[in-house]
């Protein structure tokens, strides 16, 4: 997973599945401030509008388990980007092993 924070735009876009293009339309979440996109049913990018303004966690976590997501990494790689500005960030989530 990859994510950038503009901080000029003040958005975040975290990138699940690199496509080309999308092939479906887009779902809002939390009136605007969480937007997936998607390709094939799938969704394949979420961009986070307005850090600023707007709590970021709690349409994230909506977005996650609408779709089937990892609400902590996107909340994790969200923070990230937030702490390295106009840079991408990568992250690698694993699966937890039973003990």
């Amino acid at each position: 997973m990859k994510a950038d924070y503009e901080s000029r735009a003040d958005t975040i876009q975290i990138t699940l599945e690199e496509v080309e293009r999308f092939t479906g339309g887009s779902e809002v979440i939390d009136g605007g401030a969480v937007i997936v996109s998607f390709y094939d049913g799938r969704p394949v990018m979420i961009d986070v509008i307005g850090t600023r303004k707007h709590d970021f966690e709690k349409p994230l976590r909506v977005a996650a388990e609408r779709h089937e997501l990892d609400a902590e990494a996107l909340i994790a790689i969200a923070r990230a980007t937030l702490a390295a500005p106009d840079r991408p960030v990568g992250l690698e989530v694993g699966t937890r092993i039973a003990d």
